[in-house]
């Protein structure tokens, strides 16, 4: 069977500002450059007074009865727009989920160090998810798997300087056990 590739959709985006002859209703009302507010005039003439004014004419506030409009460097006011969503992006904390594997029958030294690991990725604020994968006759006694895993929790939780809390709690999909631990600041 064929599978059929389809190009990415262009993301758009989400305000658009119509600026000059884009405006189409036949009333608007004005503020001035300076930031007055002139009041109610036809669109044609509210588009002159730009002219005039060597500026363009956008619609800050489509929905209003009748829209509003400011008289306005338009690419001046898209790029600060732009640098202040850039500016809000950036300041976005991005949260990471790191990954520990354990097994059921791990060595204390790989298990201290794996501990060591954890306790680096929490203290840098990422989520960190706690896997133990069970093979062959590991399968027979999941008992051991969920004590690995909370014999490593409770060692974490004995750490100084962690908050750790849980925030999915230990759950089994078929020959895997998991679970999601946060430091709560």
């Amino acid at each position: 069977m064929r599978i059929k590739w389809r190009k990415a959709q262009p993301v758009k985006p989400t305000i658009i500002f119509r600026s000059n002859a884009q405006i189409r209703v036949p009333e608007v009302s004005v503020i001035n450059e300076e930031g007055e507010q002139i009041g109610t005039v036809e669109t044609s003439i509210a588009l002159q007074m730009a002219v005039d004014a060597g500026l363009d004419l956008v619609e800050v506030n489509p929905k209003a009865n009748p829209p509003v409009v400011k008289i306005m460097d338009f690419g001046q006011f898209r790029y600060e727009r732009e640098k202040k969503a850039h500016k809000q992006k950036l300041q976005q904390k991005k949260v990471e989920t790191k990954n520990i594997r354990l097994s059921v029958r791990i060595s204390e030294h790989d298990f201290d160090f794996r501990l060591d690991q954890a306790e680096k990725f929490l203290a840098k604020d990422n989520k960190l998810k706690i896997e133990i994968m069970m093979r062959g006759r590991e399968k027979q006694y999941p008992q051991k798997a969920m004590e690995s895993v909370t014999r490593f929790v409770d060692a974490l939780k004995a750490r100084e300087g962690l908050n750790i809390e849980v925030e999915q709690p230990l759950t089994r999909q078929e020959g895997r056990f998991n679970i999601i631990l946060f430091n709560k600041k």
